[in-house]
């Protein structure tokens, strides 16, 4: 179904629209000053020719004027600045709030980038285009009946060149939106080929495709300078034409005054000669009708830019979404054993349906989730971390079905430890404890870790990336093993602990495991690795269902 792109905009900027109306209003009455501007200079110079003592309060009308012109366009572009960072600020919000609230994750290149990049396109349509579209509105028209007041030649002229410069813009505009809407397309495909090829960076390394994947980022970042110099080409061909009709119906207007004061042309001024002041005054006009629709034109591309991101931000919306159990808010333990059962699952994984098998977990005890890649598994430990919601069956823990009311209580008996590990930007000390109470050096000590933390420059101090910098794919593992140990949970899914690890550091990981099983944590694992499948009390296998 096709979008009203129009619409889609006018929806977004909705909670500022009355800010943006009165500034419209302010930035149209300060275009409106310009006639009676011009009308006290053409006066003035016209005094000189005549002898008429003018000059002077010409000049001090025009100054006065000039200084409230100012005063009105101040507050007006300051009203549609502080308008556009506020509708920004919120649809950014309102980005991050939702995607922190669903448990897919799916396009984070997209989002990031929309979220980050592609909402600022909104401030220049609001601050620019918003102002000059009120301006083409009542200037044109305003002057178009001062000049036919003055010469019906003159309002002649712009009638015949005024329209021709709308309906170029016009066609333009086509293919301007349309190259925003690609160019804005590719730079959301090129942030999630950066955030996959990252996820995927130590495979790459192992598999020695780097030079794969760079010749694969030269031609995306090369086919999003083809869209980037479309849009471009486009801006700049609105403008020439603008410009040369423009400039075309001021040489006319001047060509007219001009002959008609020296006598050659006596028409067009109706029943008298065409005088200096009205002449001048004319000649002041003429820059000024066409000034709003270049100003217009200007911020074509702003316009186009800002239909693209709101067809953007309608798309987010109405994508389905993928909800998370619970609020996300830090509340009390789920009382009671932590026994889990699952009967008759089915989970939408991509286009198909995952049938899981009924299972019960006993309190204490160790599994092992196994099966071929896209089986299911990290899937299974999504499902049971309510970070996924079932079509079909019901998941029940400590004796409650997980739900809404009880997601957040469950949440904080879990460990979580992913197969690809994340930290805040904080101190390696902050990112193990999160800021809490209890024996740090224990956690490290069971993780196999400690070692590695005397080995760094600054040891517990470190500041960590999100990638872990400064640790190695297994040391990151063991940090994140160690994190788990500390938080002292009931449960702990770990989705492939020992995935792309060298024998020892597995055998690490693997003993930091059965440390915190022994103090009685229920370990659920999902994992390649038959040699730690093997050290767990059972095993459920997924299979690959069509």
């Amino acid at each position: 179904m096709a979008r009203d792109e129009t619409q889609t905009l006018a929806k977004l900027l909705a909670p500022q629209q009355g800010v943006l109306h009165r500034a419209a209003v302010l930035a149209s009455v300060a275009a409106l000053l310009w006639p009676a501007q011009a009308a006290l200079v053409a006066l003035a110079l016209a005094g000189l020719l005549t002898g008429a003592p003018l000059f002077w309060q010409g000049v001090a009308g025009f100054a006065l004027l000039g200084v409230l012109r100012a005063v009105l366009n101040y507050h007006a572009e300051g009203m549609t600045f502080a308008a556009g960072v506020n509708v920004i600020a919120q649809l950014r919000t309102t980005v991050v709030e939702g995607e922190a609230s669903r448990s897919d994750g799916l396009s984070a290149g997209a989002i990031a980038a929309l979220a980050a990049e592609k909402l600022d396109a909104l401030l220049p349509y609001i601050s620019r285009y918003a102002p000059a579209r009120a301006r083409v509105a009542v200037v044109p028209l305003m002057i178009l009946a001062l000049a036919l007041w003055q010469s019906w030649a003159v309002a002649v002229i712009f009638l015949i060149t005024g329209p021709l410069i709308p309906v170029f813009m016009a066609l333009i505009g086509w293919a301007a939106q349309s190259a925003s809407q690609r160019q804005m397309a590719e730079i959301g495909s090129l942030n999630d080929l950066l955030v996959e090829r990252l996820a995927a960076l130590l495979d790459i390394r192992l598999l020695g495709a780097g030079e794969a994947v760079t010749k694969g980022f030269a031609e995306a970042a090369d086919r999003l300078r083809a869209q980037t110099m479309a849009v471009l080409q486009v801006a700049f061909m609105s403008s020439a034409v603008l410009e040369l009709f423009a400039a075309i119906g001021v040489a006319m207007v001047a060509v007219y005054v001009g002959f008609s004061l020296l006598g050659v042309l006596s028409f067009g001024s109706y029943a008298t000669p065409l005088t200096p002041a009205a002449g001048i005054f004319l000649l002041l006009l003429a820059p000024e009708f066409y000034q709003p629709m270049r100003d217009l034109s200007a911020a074509w591309h702003d316009r186009a830019a800002a239909l693209a991101v709101a067809v953007e931000v309608a798309d987010w919306q109405d994508a389905p979404v993928v909800p998370l159990l619970g609020q996300g808010a830090r509340v009390a333990r789920l009382a009671g054993p932590a026994v889990i059962e699952a009967t008759g699952v089915r989970v939408r994984l991509g286009q198909r349906l995952l049938v899981l098998p009924d299972f019960q977990v006993a309190a204490g005890e160790k599994i092992a989730v196994v099966g071929p890649s896209g089986a299911g598994k990290t899937t299974l430990l999504r499902l049971l971390a309510g970070m996924q919601v079932a079509e079909a069956g019901q998941v029940s823990v400590a004796g409650r079905l997980l739900g809404d009311e009880t997601a957040d209580a469950w949440r904080a008996r879990l460990g979580w430890m992913p197969q690809s590990p994340h930290f805040l930007k904080g101190s390696l000390r902050h990112n193990v404890s999160f800021g809490q109470g209890g024996d740090l050096d224990l956690a490290l000590h069971g993780a196999g870790v400690q070692d590695v933390v005397a080995s760094l420059p600054r040891g517990l101090l470190t500041r960590l990336g999100e990638g872990g910098a400064g640790l190695s794919g297994g040391e990151a593992r063991r940090l994140t093993l160690a994190r788990a140990m500390y938080a002292r949970p009931d449960v702990l899914l770990a989705d492939e602990p020992t995935a792309d690890l060298d024998a020892a550091t597995a055998h690490m990981v693997t003993a930091g495991l059965l440390a915190l099983a022994a103090t009685g944590c229920t370990l659920i694992i999902a994992t390649h690795d038959e040699a730690l499948a093997a050290r767990m009390d059972r095993v459920i296998r997924l299979g690959a269902t069509p």
